[in-house]
């Protein structure tokens, strides 16, 4: 019992040591500090928009149109006289809503597709791979744009117009790492002692490429909020009343040249968003690297 108790006591800080190294690493970059700290105060401020700001994002005010930032609207008010700060704000809710949501559901079916594909091979590969193949054959955007036309506008639609362009990528970064994981002497001896088919994928393969996944997960939010972004702005996205960046900027690309609040702010708002998502996946990536330790 106590060389058992021992053994589980050194497993345990090997793991902590691990995870704790990652994230040394981690703060020893400058630019992925700089990242978490955008990363942060966007989702900060659009999970606690109702409480930063006073207004209600379609409250209406017509004798207050067109003002420029002040006290009182940090951003100025749009054409409608609504407070375009507090607008941004929930606009961030929105676009992390949908590029999480589009994110999860690429993860799940690329991942179960590549972990398939990967582990048992043959036919079965290259039928799977031959599907990934034609569509990604089609521009992601393109894509976006004919499912969004199919289904309609709305978060839930433009979650799936996006997810489903995102799936062949996540099944072919799995199945890569499948193929360098499943032949390995840990899994050959799970399958040695009886383990079943799903137990090792399950048990022994996904958990070796979480920081694999983990990692393009968090470099493609920032590609998943630009094609939000872009699909609200061609009308194909998440439709007014409700905010949406993108719908900001088409909105206030009219008064681009009389009236700059409404079309800065939002297109700020963007830029530093991707921005900080970019640097910190960088980062994240970096840390994760086994290469990189010293």
């Amino acid at each position: 019992m106590k060389r058992k108790s021992d053994l589980n006591s050194i497993h345990e800080k090997k793991h902590t040591s691990k995870w704790t190294l990652v994230w040394k690493r981690l703060l020893r970059n400058k630019l992925a500090i700089v990242g978490m700290i955008f990363v942060f105060v966007v989702v900060f401020s659009s999970l606690f928009a109702n409480v930063i700001s006073p207004y209600d994002y379609a409250q209406q005010d017509l004798s207050n149109t067109f003002q420029y930032p002040s006290t009182e609207h940090l951003f100025g008010t749009d054409n409608y006289g609504r407070d375009i700060f507090t607008r941004v704000l929930y606009g961030g809710r929105i676009s992390l809503l949908v590029s999480v949501t589009a994110i999860i559901i690429a993860l799940i079916c690329g991942c179960f597709i590549g972990v398939c594909s990967g582990y048992f091979g043959g036919k079965i590969d290259g039928l799977l791979m031959r599907i990934m193949d034609v569509i990604m054959a089609i521009p992601s955007f393109l894509l976006a744009i004919c499912i969004s036309a199919a289904l309609g506008s709305g978060v839930r639609n433009t979650a799936i117009a996006i997810a489903v362009g995102c799936i062949p990528s996540y099944a072919r970064l799995m199945r890569a790492q499948v193929l360098g994981i499943k032949n390995q002497e840990f899994v050959e001896a799970a399958y040695m002692n009886g383990a079943s088919h799903l137990r090792i994928m399950i048990r022994h393969i996904v958990p070796n490429t979480l920081s694999t996944i983990i990692v393009d997960s968090t470099l493609r939010i920032g590609a998943c909020i630009m094609i939000i972004s872009s699909l609200s702005f061609i009308g194909l996205g998440v439709q007014p009343p409700t905010p949406e960046w993108g719908s900001m900027l088409s909105a206030g690309r009219v008064y681009i040249r009389d009236f700059w609040p409404m079309v800065t702010f939002p297109g700020i708002a963007i830029m530093v968003t991707i921005f900080g998502f970019n640097l910190f996946g960088d980062g994240l990536r970096d840390a994760l690297d086994p290469r990189l330790k010293r």
